[in-house]
């Protein structure tokens, strides 16, 4: 079964949204119990479920971690937190606090 974990040291950020758009779009096209005659339109496995699960989280996990790095670099060319704020498509304040608790989780992943 894949976990997150596995699948991210696997797959890049790219390789990992390929896979799941593959995925997510075989999925679509033909749902669980559907009985599509189109030989393309190929139902998940119970294996691949998972891993669009799973890849889902990698997605989840990238991102935001890319985003918090952009965040850095925003500041560091002189953003205010009105911008960042308003570029996230939320508030200064809540902007700040979440790049805050991402720092904080740097410093102590353990806790």
């Amino acid at each position: 079964m894949a976990t997150p974990d596995e699948a991210e040291r696997r797959f890049t950020l790219l390789t990992a949204a390929a896979r799941f758009d593959e995925l997510r779009r075989r999925d679509a096209l033909a749902p669980p119990g559907s009985e599509d005659p189109d030989p393309q339109a190929v139902p998940l496995t119970r294996d691949e479920a998972l891993e669009l699960l799973a890849l889902a989280e990698v997605l989840i996990r990238k991102a935001g971690y890319g985003r918090q790095l952009t965040v850095r670099t925003a500041r560091a060319t002189g953003a205010s937190w009105s911008q960042i704020g308003a570029a996230m498509g939320t508030s200064k304040q809540s902007a700040w606090e979440s790049h805050l608790r991402w720092l904080e989780e740097q410093e102590d992943p353990d806790e």
